[in-house]
């Protein structure tokens, strides 16, 4: 099996998630593998005037190491988020995102996950 190509630079935050299950309107096909590339809204906005952002999950098993690629990855437990647009961060990312604050992975306008976040890790480092 292959492992997962972790970006080389401090996750910028961490949650706590759950996926929805189908009755919920969630996935149909279960929890996602290792890889899964999603994307993020904000809990209370309105995705058609704000969208949804390119904030990508790797998902941790239980003694805290990421999981190999496409592996089954559990119903709920914790993520790292990486934010991918780097050019976000300050204008909208580093203003919003705190312990507690809630969120969505999203499929397109779909949620399929809600999460909190936890802990903040790498959010708020300079960009080299």
């Amino acid at each position: 099996m292959s492992s997962i190509v972790i970006p080389d630079t401090p996750h910028d935050f961490e949650v706590r998630y759950r996926f929805l299950s189908a009755d919920e309107g969630g996935r149909d096909s279960g929890a996602p593998f290792q890889g899964y590339r999603c994307d993020w809204a904000y809990d209370g906005d309105d995705i058609t005037k704000t969208g949804i952002y390119m904030i990508w999950p790797f998902f941790e098993d239980a003694q805290g190491n990421v999981f190999e690629e496409k592996v089954r990855v559990p119903v709920e437990g914790i993520a790292r988020m990486w934010i991918v647009n780097k050019d976000l961060k300050d204008v909208v990312h580093r203003k919003r995102i705190k312990p507690g604050l809630k969120g969505f992975f999203m499929e397109d306008e779909k949620r399929v996950a809600e999460a909190e976040v936890t802990r903040i890790v790498g959010l708020n480092e300079s960009e080299t």
